[in-house]
This record gives C-alpha cells, sequence and structure tokens, in this order.
C-alpha cells in the first residue's frame, strides 16, 4: 500500500512526505514516536492563551528565497527580527556582542579604540569566530577577544555543552561571533518571519493530503522490523518493498553497535505572568549568572496581543536515551569518527535515506533541513 515510510514528522520527514505526496502521487506513511506532528518546531496555546514553544524558540531565518517561497506555500508571515540581549556585569548588551556592546560595557575613549582597531583587521559588518579573536597580537584586540571569552562565551558554552569551547568543533563554536558591527539583530539573513499561525498549523497544512497517513505514538520498530543483515523490512508484518527515510538518532537505528552517540538534551521551565511583557526583548542570554542559559518571552517572537505573557528558562543537560530527548549532537573529533562508522553502515543499504539532525549528527538549522529534504528529493527520489 504505501511506497515510502518516513520516520519522523519534523521537518525533514514532513517536507519529503509533502514533496513524494502531492508531486510523485505515492502514497507514505509517517512514524512518530511522539503524539503530534512537527518534531521540536511543535508549538501550542497553554492554559492562558499564550502560543508557546514547547520545545524552546524556535525563529525562522533565511538566505535562501526557494525555502522561503517553498514554506509559504503553507503559511503567511509575522515578519521578525529576532534579538537577544546577554547579561554582562549588570548591564544587558546585544548578543552577538557587536560594536553597540563594547560602548555599553568599555569607557568611551577604550571602546572607541577598540572599534577603530576590529575594522582596521577585519573590516565592517563581518563576523568573527571568538577563538580566532583570541589569536589576535594587539594589545587591545586581545583584551577585547579575553574578556569576552571569559564573559560572554565561556559560561555559557560549558552550560550549554558541558564542555569547554576548544573541545567542541569549530562549526559549533563559530555559531557564536563577535560581529564588527551596529546591527542589534540575531541573524542578518534576508528572510525572517515566524509563521502567522504558528508551526503545528504548517504542518498540518503541509501533511494534509490524501497520500499521506500518520501513525503518531509509536515507536517505528514496533511496526517496522528492518534486517540489518539482508537489508529487508517489514510493515506490520509483511514484506514492505519501498524506500525507508529517517530522520532518528542514527545510533539507535543500529541499536547502538559502535556505541551511543552524545547528545546534549533540555529541560525547559515554562512561567506565565499576569503582565503583558517581562523582558525588553524575546531573548535573554545569562552566560554567568544561574543554572539556565537563557529565558525566551513568546509573545515577542509571535506579536500575539494578550494582558498576559509565558516565558521558558533552558536548562542544558546530559541526554540519556529513554529519559529525555536528544536536541544537540556534541560535535568533536572522537564524535565524528564514532559518526562516520554509522554512516558507513548506511551506505550499505539501497532502500534507506537518513536526513535531519539526528539522523546526521549535524547542527541544522531549519531552513537548511529544509533546503537538505527538497535537495534529497529533487536528487535522489524524483528522479
Amino acid at each position: 500500500m504505501f511506497s515510502y515510510v518516513i520516520i519522523g514528522t519534523g521537518f525533514a520527514g514532513s517536507v519529503l512526505a509533502e514533496r513524494i505526496a502531492t508531486q510523485l502521487n505515492k502514497k507514505v506513511l509517517m512514524i512518530e514516536k511522539r503524539n503530534h506532528v512537527g518534531g521540536n518546531a511543535y508549538d501550542s496555546y497553554d492554559s492562558q492563551g499564550i502560543l508557546i514553544h514547547n520545545y524552546g524558540p524556535h525563529i525562522f531565518h533565511t538566505k535562501i528565497k526557494k525555502v522561503w517561497d517553498y514554506l509559504s506555500n503553507f503559511t503567511d508571515w509575522y515578519l521578525y527580527h529576532h534579538k537577544v540581549l546577554g547579561v554582562i556585569d549588570g548591564k544587558k548588551v546585544p548578543i552577538p556582542f557587536n560594536l553597540n556592546s563594547i560602548h555599553q560595557v568599555f569607557p568611551k575613549n577604550l571602546a572607541e579604540r577598540m572599534e577603530k582597531k576590529l575594522i582596521e583587521n577585519f573590516g565592517y559588518n563581518k563576523k568573527v569566530p571568538i577563538l580566532k579573536l583570541r589569536e589576535a597580537e594587539d594589545k587591545d584586540l586581545k583584551f577585547l577577544a579575553d574578556y569576552i571569552y571569559e564573559n560572554v562565551f565561556l559560561g555559557y558554552t560549558t552550560k550549554q555543552w558541558g564542555v569547554t569551547p576548544e573541545e567542541l568543533d569549530p562549526s559549533v563554536t563559530g555559531r557564536v561571533p563577535v560581529y564588527v558591527s551596529r546591527d542589534d539583530r540575531y541573524f542578518q539573513d534576508h528572510y525572517q518571519g515566524m509563521p502567522k499561525e504558528g508551526y503545528t498549523k504548517l504542518f498540518e497544512r503541509m501533511l494534509n493530503h490524501e497520500n499521506i497517513k500518520i501513525l503518531l505514538n509509536t515507536d517505528y520498530k514496533e511496526v517496522l522490523q528492518f534486517d540489518l543483515e539482508t537489508g529487508e523490512a517489514k510493515l506490520f508484518g509483511q514484506k514492505f518493498s519501498g524506500k525507508i527515510i529517517y530522520t532518528g538518532p542514527i545510533d539507535y537505528f543500529f541499536n547502538y553497535k559502535f556505541g551511543q552517540l552524545p547528545y546534549r538534551s533540555l529541560n525547559f521551565v515554562f512561567e506565565q505572568f499576569n503582565q503583558e511583557q517581562v523582558q525588553e526583548v524575546g531573548t535573554v542570554n545569562y552566560p554567568n549568572d544561574y543554572n539556565f542559559t537563557r529565558i525566551t518571552e513568546f509573545k515577542h517572537l509571535t506579536n500575539q496581543s494578550s494582558d498576559k505573557t509565558t516565558t521558558v528558562k533552558e536548562f542544558s543537560q546530559e541526554y540519556i536515551p529513554g529519559e529525555n530527548i536528544p536536541y544537540y549532537p556534541i560535535k568533536n573529533d572522537r564524535n565524528l569518527e564514532l559518526y562516520r562508522l554509522y554512516r558507513e553502515e548506511v551506505r550499505k543499504y539501497d532502500n534507506l535515506i537518513f536526513i535531519g539532525r539526528l539522523a546526521e549528527y549535524q547542527y541544522y538549522d531549519m531552513d537548511m533541513v529544509v533546503a537538505k529534504a527538497l535537495k534529497i528529493f529533487e536528487e535522489r527520489i524524483a528522479k
């Protein structure tokens, strides 16, 4: 009955399901462990009627017009530019640390001197990874780099990842640069916004097709058996000759045969307030204070009108299979070598497609997952 089985209903699985169903007129079975579609982008209304992101804030941004146009088939947008403040030495300053941050933290003469040297050495409107800035030989830039590293980067990174910045892959540390600019926006992409009715509505529209059937509250191994020796599959006990698209943890698919890949998990604590607003911007980071990393107030993100508001505090924690949710791959040389062993296993089978943050052990923003799914459909499925 089904030509494709897709495990997971986040962006990767949902984009591929929509493309297969509408463009190829093939039947798709989606299997989802949770009781809802949308993966970590799922949102819902809390008891106060505030639209919240159940798995932490998801702000959509992309440079890729094709991705924006594709998702615009399923949602209108609230055009929103995210801003983040960080509590540094008792002041709330723009994050990523930029020229405005420098002028808020340091005396006027020192700030002006640092600004001039940053522009001379790196150019204006340039993003400089903090670990690269620490290599500067100039005394003032070295002082600035050490200050930012100690007060902005080190504490947050250690709380978020459970390791020091030096123990992480540069692709991770490079995500939080020093921005030689006065642009206080967290992202500078051409397309930025939030789905007007929320992400869940976007997913529901995307998956509302007669060729798509969704099985919720189900671990895929309950209904789909994949023989790692032969590559043969059974669905509901019957031979399945179609393609399997997998978006879950790659080590789980292979029964942890090489060991467990490390991830970071998160614990979210939601708080409701009987007032219109509690923060100046959408997110405030706490790199050095408290044991949570940041607080997000959703109404900034969604533009919702209400005399009440809801925030979420994020506590980073170790991922324990079966107890919490894997959110972030911990990318370093040892873990990537372990991932490569699993990736080689995937290549043995021509009926498997692995895609997404967990299946590829890769940190993806939402737009990059959508772009990857569209590319896989065009190059590996539609052909």
